[in-house]
């Protein structure tokens, strides 16, 4: 038997992963950022995560970092590694979206749409590229926001890359009513798209499931399980007294 969904905790920061099927390969345009205060721990990081993987980036010093590297690890996720402050930094893992292909120079207009659309948000930092510093049009070289606690950096890519934000990397919303979902889903989906079972895209090809903060319980009742997913499975945005109902 194999999970279908199984959730895991990298130091404080949940993660959820799906057998999604071979349709949607995660790629660099959403990597996750990791500040190492310890060389040691990074280089040991770096072996096992390269293992069967690749290097985009090789782990070396540069002009902004003592260590700094780029790995796509054997599963195709992408991590950008660095030797920093990490207590400065406040989050072990950073997701980091890379504005690039239909989305390439939207960083900042895409920063700007999310610290408004969530509570208690904000742009921490900001720097631009310098004049002829990128290769295509783009203005923020990296950038950090906190969106609802959150912290997610964002860039646009220097060079013209071949790829686009996809499903194979998303962002959860749990939501505790209704309203919320109603919320969140109606400002994606203005300039976005919709899809099924609570996943919905932005106007910026990112991609985002919204889903009741309930379904993880309603999920593992063995007596409602069944149900719920059959109404689930009917859903663009999700119902949660259809669900509850089931």
């Amino acid at each position: 038997c194999t999970s279908m969904v199984t959730t895991f905790d990298l130091d404080g920061q949940l993660f959820m992963a799906l057998n999604g099927g071979p349709h949607f390969t995660p790629n660099p345009s959403i990597s996750f950022y990791v500040v190492f205060s310890d060389q040691d721990e990074l280089t040991r990081i770096w072996d096992v995560l390269i293992d069967g993987g690749k290097t985009l980036i090789k782990l070396d010093k540069y002009d902004w970092s003592e260590q700094y590297g780029w790995l796509q690890d054997r599963y195709n996720i992408n991590w950008q590694f660095t030797l920093g402050d990490s207590a400065e930094v406040g989050q072990t893992v950073v997701p980091m979206m890379m504005f690039c292909g239909n989305s390439q120079n939207k960083a900042k207009p895409a920063m700007d749409f999310y610290t408004h659309l969530f509570p208690n948000s904000e742009t921490v930092s900001e720097a631009r590229y310098a004049h002829g510093q990128a290769q295509v049009d783009a203005t923020i070289v990296h950038a950090r926001m906190r969106l609802n606690g959150n912290l997610i950096m964002a860039m646009d890519s220097g060079v013209k890359q071949p790829f686009n934000f996809n499903e194979g990397v998303s962002f959860v919303i749990d939501c505790d009513t209704q309203d919320e979902i109603d919320y969140y889903w109606n400002k994606f989906t203005e300039k976005g798209e919709e899809s099924m079972c609570g996943w919905c895209k932005d106007q910026f090809g990112v991609s985002w499931q919204i889903v009741p903060r309930i379904l993880g319980a309603l999920m593992t009742d063995p007596d409602k399980a069944p149900r719920v997913a059959k109404e689930l499975f009917k859903m663009k945005k999700l119902d949660i007294d259809k669900l509850k109902s089931a």
